[in-house]
Formats: C-alpha cells, sequence, structure tokens
C-alpha cells in the first residue's frame, strides 16, 4: 500500500489554517476505527475564506484564458502523479475497493481535462434595426461549493474545476464523513492558482448553512439530500443567490422480455450496487417483466451471493461498506420493515458479512410492497427491490409516480420501442440498456425533488456565468 500522510488542514488566504471549533473523527467505515480528528471551523473562519475569496476575485476574474487552461492542466498533472495516495484516502474514509477509488480518481481526471477543452463562448447578433450585441458570459464571483460523502474526491472536482474554469473563486466544504481525499485536492489546486482563488473548510451541518447563506456569496453548488437542498435553496431564495442542486433518486430501471438474461443481469447488478449501492443515480426500483421475473431474479441473486464483502484495502474485496453508522441503521431499518411487510430476500448466501465495520451483504428482494420506504424512497445502500409487470404502459406510469426523478432506464433490444419509453419517462436522464454511466459532455440534472439546474456539459459550465450584453450601432 502507499504510505500517507494525514492532512487535516483548512485552506484560506493561500495558507494551511486548524479549525478553531469543535473536534470531529474521520471514521473508517470498514473497521469502525478513528482514521484522524479534524477541527472544525466556527462562523468567523468561514466568513474569513469568504473574503479571502473575495479579494482573490479582484484579479482573478481578469486572468486570461490562456493561464486557466495552464492551471489547470498543472492540477491535472499533479492528480495524476498522486493518484496512488488520493486513491488510498478515498478508500480510507469512504470504505469502497481500491480499485474504484482508483477508477474514481481516473473519472474526475477525465472529467477536469474535458472541463478544460470547453471554451466559454462570446455570441454575437446583430439587431434588424442596426445595432450590434456580444453577448459575454461573465464570471459570478464566490461559489460555495458542498459536497458529499459517497464520491469525495470526484464531486468535488464536479464542483470546483468548473467554477475555476469560469473565473470564479470558490469555497468547498466537503461532508464531515470524508474530508480527507478533498483536504488532498485543494492541497494540489493551492500550488497553481494565486491565494484566496480556492479554498476549503472543515465542519459539519452548521459550517455548510454558515458558508451557504453568507452574504457575499454569488452561488451555492450542493450535492447531497433532498432535505438539505430544500434548506439551501430557501436561503437562496432571500439572498437572491445563484444555486444549483443535485439531491435524492430513486432510480427506475425498466426491463423488456426480450433481453439477454445473463448479460443484463450483470450489468443491472453493477448499475445498482455501484459503490455499495451508494450512489445518487444508481438503480434503486427494477421492473422486470413477469415473463422473465423468475430467471432475472435467479441471476441477480447468483451474482449478489458471488460478492466478497470486506476492506477496500484487501485486493480481493469487491463490496464495501455503507460509509457511516446512520445511513447502515437506515438501511438496516428499512430492509427489516420491507421483510415485515411481506417481501422475500432471493439470497442464498447471507453469512459472510465481516463483524467489524457497517457491512450489509447485497440484497434482491421481492414480493415488495411499492408503498414500502425501501421501494418508494431512496435507500442509499446495497439492497435492491425488484417487482413484475405486465403492461408497458402501466409500468411507465408507475415509474413516473415518485416524487424523485433524477434518471432511469430501459432495457431491451428494440432501439425503436426503447427511444418510445424513454420519451415517456419523466426523469433528467434516461440511459438504454445502461445506468448511471454519467458523460462530462452531457448535461445532468433531477427532475421533481431531484434537483434544480444542471451540471456538466456546456450549459453546465454556464450556469456558473452571469450573461452581460454589450449593444452598440453599427
Amino acid at each position: 500500500m502507499t504510505e500517507i500522510t494525514m492532512n487535516t488542514a483548512m485552506y484560506y488566504a493561500g495558507k494551511a489554517i486548524e479549525g478553531q471549533g469543535p473536534t470531529f473523527e474521520v471514521i473508517n467505515p470498514a473497521t469502525e476505527s478513528v482514521i484522524v480528528k479534524c477541527k472544525a471551523a466556527i462562523t468567523a473562519q468561514v466568513n474569513d475564506a469568504v473574503l479571502a475569496a473575495k479579494k482573490a476575485f479582484e484579479q482573478w476574474q481578469y486572468t486570461s484564458d490562456e493561464q486557466i487552461r495552464l492551471s489547470l492542466d498543472r492540477i491535472a498533472q499533479d492528480i495524476k502523479a498522486e493518484r496512488s495516495v488520493l486513491a488510498e484516502l478515498i478508500t480510507l474514509e469512504q470504505g469502497k475497493p481500491l480499485f474504484l477509488a482508483e477508477m474514481e480518481v481516473d473519472m474526475a481526471l477525465y472529467w477536469l481535462e474535458v472541463t478544460n477543452q470547453f471554451e466559454v463562448p462570446v455570441l454575437q447578433h446583430t439587431d434588424p434595426m442596426g445595432k450590434q450585441m456580444s453577448i459575454f458570459h461573465r464570471p459570478l464571483g464566490v461559489i460555495a461549493s458542498i459536497t458529499p460523502w459517497n464520491w469525495p474526491f470526484m464531486i468535488a472536482i464536479w464542483h470546483v474545476i468548473p467554477a475555476l474554469k469560469t473565473k470564479n473563486c470558490v469555497i468547498n466544504k466537503p461532508s464531515e464523513f470524508t474530508p480527507l481525499s478533498t483536504i488532498k485536492l485543494i492541497e494540489i489546486i493551492q500550488r497553481h492558482v494565486p491565494a484566496g482563488v480556492c479554498n476549503l473548510v472543515l465542519g459539519a451541518g452548521e459550517v455548510g448553512a454558515a458558508l451557504s447563506q453568507h452574504p457575499e456569496i454569488e452561488k451555492v453548488v450542493f450535492t447531497g439530500s433532498t432535505a438539505v437542498g430544500k434548506k439551501i435553496l430557501s436561503a437562496a431564495t432571500d439572498q437572491l443567490k445563484h444555486v444549483v442542486l443535485e439531491l435524492g433518486g430513486n432510480d427506475a430501471a425498466i426491463v423488456l422480455q426480450d433481453v439477454d438474461v445473463a448479460e443484463t443481469a450483470q450489468k443491472i447488478f453493477m448499475s445498482a450496487f455501484l459503490n455499495a449501492g451508494q450512489t445518487c443515480a444508481c438503480i434503486k426500483r427494477l421492473y422486470v417483466h413477469e415473463s422473465i421475473l423468475d430467471q432475472m431474479v435467479a441471476a441477480l441473486a447468483k451474482i449478489a451471493d458471488a460478492q466478497v464483502l470486506g476492506n477496500g484495502r484487501n485486493t480481493n474485496t469487491t463490496l464495501g461498506p455503507v460509509q457511516n453508522r446512520n445511513q447502515y441503521l437506515k438501511v438496516k431499518n428499512m430492509i427489516e420493515d420491507a421483510v415485515a411487510q411481506g417481501a422475500k430476500i432471493a439470497n442464498q448466501n447471507l453469512a459472510r458479512v465481516p463483524e467489524a465495520g457497517y457491512f450489509i451483504a447485497p440484497l434482491i428482494l421481492t414480493d415488495v410492497d411499492e408503498h414500502s420506504e425501501i421501494f418508494a424512497k431512496e435507500q442509499f445502500g446495497p439492497v435492491l427491490p425488484v417487482v413484475s409487470f405486465r403492461n408497458i404502459d402501466e409500468v411507465i406510469a408507475q415509474s413516473n409516480q415518485s416524487s424523485y426523478a433524477l434518471g432511469g432506464s430501459v432495457w431491451t433490444q428494440d432501439m425503436t420501442q426503447a427511444h418510445q419509453i424513454a420519451a415517456k419517462m419523466q426523469t433528467g436522464t434516461v440511459w438504454i440498456n445502461s445506468h448511471a454511466d454519467v458523460s462530462p459532455f452531457a448535461e445532468f440534472g433531477g427532475w421533481k425533488q431531484s434537483g434544480l439546474g444542471y451540471a456538466f456539459g456546456l450549459d453546465g459550465l454556464l450556469m456558473f456565468t452571469k450573461k452581460q450584453a454589450i449593444q452598440y450601432a453599427v
């Protein structure tokens, strides 16, 4: 294993600074042992970070496009050089297997490099009355970024890099459960941007609230629960802040009878149990045509039973723990409630859960009450409820009844029918014969209670800007 040094510092005004607030522990979810202790920021330090960013913005907003590209390229080079350290930190704090942590770093790098290639456009128009117009996209100012514990490094990249690319200054607050890889990221970025351009504060919800509600913050980017997202939106409305909220999901997948069951089951399992099911856009409800239900359930259960649960640093581990105790208890309670209401566990091999750590064996549930919490809400853990359907129009209507609408998928060999079904699914993204494979080129955002605004693509990048029209007679 790579030898790593733990950094617990906050960063603002170009300096590594220790928090003056309460001490909190970062727990390894695979062992329940304390990795390190950190100090949270106090409100005065949040204010100092915001003011440092505001001061840096006075010059950063006028930085040349070429200098921005060069800075981001150097950040990418350092991330590549420190890939092993970053992956080890992710596995330690989040719990996912090391191969998946390495994939997280690689995907984050891909996103950084693609984002760095985008050009912020200047639009030109000529009015028939003889006026020339140039439409510029100007930076907003100081951006608050609040990131979650499931993909701590990659989502920090998703937030921070577009902000820097569009010449904003940014302050990130990572989850108090998984701050270490984000601290390392900000440490790297510090080397290649002026003091105050990219900052980090530590702590729990009260620190995030102090940051997002600060009057000098122009925009809040948040990935996390719908409940917290609503609070951020409420505060932003009072101050007319810009917001982008990527919130909860309860993604449905619809599987038609013409699929290759073995091949599709493998893909569905990976899409549902990615990161032990702790992904906003993974499959959380599975609708299977009644003619292949038994085959699909058996195939999924066989794959689930073949998984190796354990510490992500072990090379044979394929599935890690739930990240924190609160989420672990929530998922366990959901499973117990579903079984009490008549749900059946299709798996056979459930006796291999490690004694220590927040581990839950991957479960395939059948005979699930569609009104139960595990089906109607976002379980965010390694469990997949499966129900059958007969009529395609009815199942589309059922899938659309959820108040969540982040993503969905349809699985079939009939591409004409697949596109017809996709057009009727009420979600921000619909995948055909895959799920959760987001792209930096495609805008991504939730409908209904799953979010507000967009990330990724040129439109996602431009959400970090405001338009200015300059008009003149010709």
